[in-house]
């Protein structure tokens, strides 16, 4: 008698723009897939190194915050990959740079203040979204889930990820589920709400205990970015204890592409 073959488990593939969005969003649920003996990886997009130069005054405030100095990328893979160990996550980085290092071909930065990072792409950069999308299509096992960001919030490379991941799901006919945005989302309910109006389905994927501590111990590898929205990592893990509590786990969206804002 010959044995069917085991069926392979589900393959998640979360697209986070920069390094700390999976962990931030949803690092409890990527902890209990891989716990559930699903195959997780977390593919950042915006994962390149910054310029040897010529970095804004925006840019440079970053760095003197996060205590990086412009080895900023550099430091941050290593936070990335301690965080997706804790995640039992796989982890890809991509070469193309965060949005605060971009310029156009005469050295002209497109991003360089704190405003510029939340307006729409910029039209230098709409080839990004093809030139993105081949490059996912030909890495993506098959049938694999994608999971974008909503984009809540509006940040740009938030948004650019969302555009290729839409682009990559069409191309390749895969199912894609979008997370919101954390901790955007706490400002920017209301394109919640309009998902709801549209129909969107949002399903509720539970997180244990064991999955809270994971999620906030993969946010704390992110030690560089702590400050960024917290004043320590005590007031970071309440936080993210209360934004569990209030979702009753993690919600990923499903729904037509077309409805998307």
């Amino acid at each position: 008698m010959t044995l069917a073959p085991k069926p392979m488990p589900p393959s998640w593939i979360y697209l986070s723009p920069h390094f700390d969005d999976v962990a931030l969003s949803c690092g409890g649920l990527v902890w209990e897939q891989a716990q559930d003996g699903e195959s997780v990886s977390v593919w950042t997009i915006c994962a390149g190194n910054a310029p040897e130069s010529g970095l804004s005054p925006f840019a440079e405030s970053l760095h003197q915050r996060w205590q990086t100095g412009a080895q900023a990328p550099e430091q941050r893979r290593l936070e990335d990959l301690a965080s997706c160990k804790v995640m039992n996550a796989a982890a890809r980085h991509f070469d193309l740079p965060d949005c605060i290092y971009r310029a156009d071909a005469e050295g002209n930065l497109l991003y360089a203040s704190e405003n510029a990072i939340f307006e729409p792409l910029h039209p230098l950069e709409a080839p990004l979204v093809d030139r993105l999308s081949q490059e996912l299509l030909s890495l993506l096992p098959e049938g694999a889930r994608l999971v974008s960001p909503l984009s809540l919030g509006g940040h740009v490379d938030h948004r650019l990820v969302r555009q290729v991941a839409v682009q990559v799901a069409g191309a390749a006919r895969l199912p894609v589920w979008f997370y919101a945005d954390y901790p955007y989302i706490l400002g920017h309910s209301d394109q919640l709400s309009g998902l709801v109006n549209l129909a969107w389905t949002a399903h509720t994927f539970p997180v244990s205990t064991g999955g809270l501590i994971a999620w906030q111990n993969a946010i704390a590898a992110h030690a560089s970015q702590i400050s960024t929205f917290w004043s320590d990592p005590d007031a970071m893990c309440t936080a993210i204890e209360s934004y569990l509590q209030q979702q009753n786990g993690v919600i990923l969206w499903k729904g037509e592409l077309a409805d998307l804002f």
